[in-house]
């Protein structure tokens, strides 16, 4: 189980990547475009899209690798009992929270999908296409925070404080 947990985050980052080299080449025909007087409708929009499904499909491996941002000042003076159950209150939230997200996101590009919702630019995409990236990303990242949830219920080894902040540095 561990390992395909760990296949897809790692895919979702790969796709997360894939994306981001879209980015860049939308930005580079965007540059190209304006130096050489020539006008790609859309392009600007694909690139917001883009980087939105890059960053969203990115949390979930970013979360397991322990690179989210996390706010320790209370967290490192607490003994570890209190600790212990802080943190796996704070993770239980996480995950309420990712899960509230992935359920929300699945729904908007549903109700874009069932509505034919379209932009607002000359392109007119769909707009379920370029949100399927947020979808995914927050269904991945969802699993992500469920999976930390039940590793630290499962007894974690607790870093010694100060030793996550060093990690960073």
């Amino acid at each position: 189980m561990r390992r395909t947990l760990d296949l897809l985050y790692d895919g979702a980052a790969a796709l997360a990547a894939v994306f981001m080299v879209g980015l860049l080449v939308m930005v580079l025909l965007s540059i190209v475009g304006r130096q050489l007087h020539f006008n790609l409708p859309g392009i600007d929009a694909y690139a917001g899209y883009l980087m939105a499904g890059c960053g969203f499909l990115a949390l979930a491996h970013t979360l397991k690798r322990g690179e989210h941002i996390r706010v320790t000042l209370i967290v490192g003076r607490l003994k570890a009992g209190p600790r212990r159950w802080l943190e796996r209150w704070a993770v239980g939230a996480g995950a309420l929270l990712a899960a509230l997200f992935a359920y929300y996101s699945v729904r908007l590009v549903w109700q874009s999908h069932l509505f034919n919702d379209i932009s607002t630019g000359n392109d007119a995409t769909p707009l379920w296409l370029p949100q399927l990236g947020m979808a995914v990303g927050a269904v991945v990242f969802a699993i992500a925070a469920i999976d930390e949830f039940v590793v630290e219920w499962k007894g974690r080894p607790m870093p010694e404080p100060g030793a996550e902040m060093l990690r960073h540095e």
